[in-house]
């Protein structure tokens, strides 16, 4: 891999496949838009993902979804559910309290990635979001947590990577960049994003996230997300954030203070 930039046939595969995870099932001109590849490679790596047989075709239509299989990709991956078990009651409990779903997401890459959410216990949300939904680390509040709370060298690592990706729109990392305020979320303790561009309803709803702590150590962000036509952002942070960072220091508490197997 020279300098960093990776094989960009395999990029624009694993663009395909996250693409069509993320959506259900997409046509072959929706893959090739989601990926950001012409049509006719969109073709070959949709016939790859069949022969493998991490992709089908659905039988009355023409559009590709994923098989069962795309799971033995996750099987080496072992992050530990104490997260989920741990955090799960106390964001029911605050999605009841505030109507509002709730998230938890960690960082996998330069993505940030959805644990678990209450999408499905609120009726004020636009789509239900399931485990396994990423958004990009820079443009989510909860993103934007996690670089902030990363160690220093941990967060320029990460930059560093996007930089010499292909994907990246060098004017925008470069504004990214410059509105992360690293000290003044660690100071105020959350990050807000005002529109959330890269979700299922692009612009019409608001975040803001609070860090989870295990033993110390940033473990994950907690997200409350809000319709952007019900409030302004600095009315749901004078409403809620103090709820939020309540809630995030019980996890962190619980998550740094096990109780034994035997006596839950």
């Amino acid at each position: 891999m020279e300098k960093g930039v990776p094989i960009r046939s395999i990029t624009r595969s694993i663009a395909a496949l996250k693409a069509i995870n993320r959506h259900g099932s997409l046509s072959m001109m929706e893959i090739a838009k989601a990926s950001q590849v012409p049509y006719p490679t969109a073709c070959r790596i949709v016939q790859t993902l069949l022969y493998e047989g991490l992709i089908e075709q659905e039988p009355a239509r023409k559009r590709y979804r994923a098989t069962a299989l795309v799971q033995t990709l996750a099987t080496g991956f072992q992050h530990d559910d104490e997260l989920v078990h741990v955090a799960r009651p106390h964001i029911v409990a605050l999605t009841k309290r505030v109507g509002w779903p709730v998230s938890i997401a960690i960082r996998v890459g330069r993505e940030m990635m959805l644990r678990d959410s209450t999408h499905a216990n609120s009726s004020l949300t636009f789509e239900h979001y399931y485990p396994g939904f990423t958004l990009p680390i820079l443009d989510s509040a909860s993103g934007k947590v996690s670089m902030a709370f990363a160690d220093d060298e941990e967060r320029e690592m990460i930059l560093r990577f996007i930089r010499v990706s292909q994907e990246i729109d060098l004017n925008y990392l470069a504004t990214a960049e410059v509105s992360l305020n690293v000290e003044r979320i660690r100071a105020e303790g959350y990050a807000a994003q005002g529109r959330n561009h890269f979700n299922l309803t692009p612009g019409k709803t608001s975040s803001i996230a609070v860090p989870i702590f295990k033993n110390g150590r940033f473990e994950a962000a907690m997200t409350m997300v809000f319709f952007v036509a019900a409030m302004k952002l600095s009315n749901a942070l004078e409403l809620y954030l103090e709820d939020l960072k309540a809630t995030a220091a019980a996890i962190s508490h619980d998550l740094s203070n096990p109780v034994p197997m035997g006596n839950a």
